[in-house]
């Protein structure tokens, strides 16, 4: 039988309750946003009766990579906090979707804007994420007010937890005006990213997409879905600025990331985007990153990471 969801979290070196993982008010990341994380997807795969972690070492990579930009000391390489990850897992035994949340955070209760002479402190959890955005019908999308932060600012590349004060405002802001996500653009106007999603055009057969210095986070999916279009549907990305009314305009728009996964916009500025669902690339990407990380597809084997012990394995030893 499972165990209940988020029971178990690894807190600065212990395994210990969640409930009991908690920081002082005094603690430098509360008052300052000074930390760094990640997100992990886990699947449940009922058939193989298996939890498989989506590129979980990509994940520990950034992160490590994030570290190094706030000048804090990562809790450990990324093959060991993988060991953490899975232990962690396997003392609570979800057996369904999961979200795993890593955070490097500066621990000392000290009041003072700094980096440097800050200590570090590490937390693990996860927690039930279901759809982050409806990814079937389409999202309805709005050009933000909210321009992304520069790389000179706060740089994107980085899981920053203080960055996303400037995601918040554009997604609250999109939603109070009735639309379910907002894009955000560049202080000189080219298409950046959703609050917290890359994005994707489909435009005259290519998949087009903001390059890496529209300030955007080196997604994980977004890797992955250029990955699956070259290989499985021979379609190439252009890495490129991309006008805002582009958007208006191509043929299919479509966002992803770990919590966004694989998302169709349908409209962006109450203009339908082609027909206005679901367009057939999208969908094939879709199917594909689905069965993908469901360990589903032998090619892709390689992003799963199976939590338990197979049975099979289990029964001869």
């Amino acid at each position: 039988m499972s165990a209940p969801l988020s029971s178990t979290a690894y807190f600065n070196g212990n395994f210990m309750p969640l409930a009991e993982a908690n920081v002082n008010v005094m603690t430098h990341a509360l008052n300052y946003g000074t930390a760094c994380f990640e997100g992990i997807r886990g699947y449940w795969n009922e058939e193989q009766q298996q939890l498989y972690l989506f590129r979980m070492r990509e994940h520990y990579e950034r992160l490590v990579k994030s570290c190094r930009i706030l000048t804090m000391k990562a809790p450990g390489t990324p093959e060991e906090l993988g060991r953490i990850t899975l232990e962690m897992l396997r003392r609570d035994n979800p057996r369904h979707d999961i979200y795993i949340r890593p955070l490097v955070y500066k621990s000392s209760l000290a009041i003072g804007v700094r980096l440097h002479n800050v200590d570090d402190g590490f937390v693990l959890f996860y927690a039930l994420l279901g759809k982050y955005i409806d990814n079937q019908s389409g999202c309805r999308c709005c050009i933000s007010t909210y321009r992304r932060v520069d790389d000179n600012g706060i740089p994107a590349r980085a899981k920053i937890t203080g960055i996303y004060v400037n995601s918040a405002l554009a997604k609250s802001e999109a939603e109070l005006n009735g639309f379910d996500e907002a894009i955000m653009l560049t202080h000189e106007g080219h298409v950046s990213e959703g609050s917290g999603e890359n994005i994707f055009l489909i435009i005259d057969g290519q998949l087009v997409t903001p390059a890496p210095s529209e300030n955007i986070l080196m997604g994980i999916t977004r890797a992955s879905v250029m990955e699956l279009a070259k290989r499985e549907l021979g379609i190439d990305t252009i890495e490129r600025q991309v006008d805002r009314t582009e958007l208006y305009i191509a043929d299919e728009v479509f966002m992803t990331g770990t919590a966004a996964e694989i998302t169709p916009v349908g409209e962006v500025d109450r203009r339908p985007v082609g027909a206005g669902g679901i367009g057939p690339v999208t969908a094939k990407l879709q199917e594909l990153f689905f069965r993908a990380v469901k360990a589903e597809v032998p090619a892709y084997t390689r992003w799963c990471t199976p939590v338990y012990q197979p049975v099979a394995a289990s029964r001869e030893g």
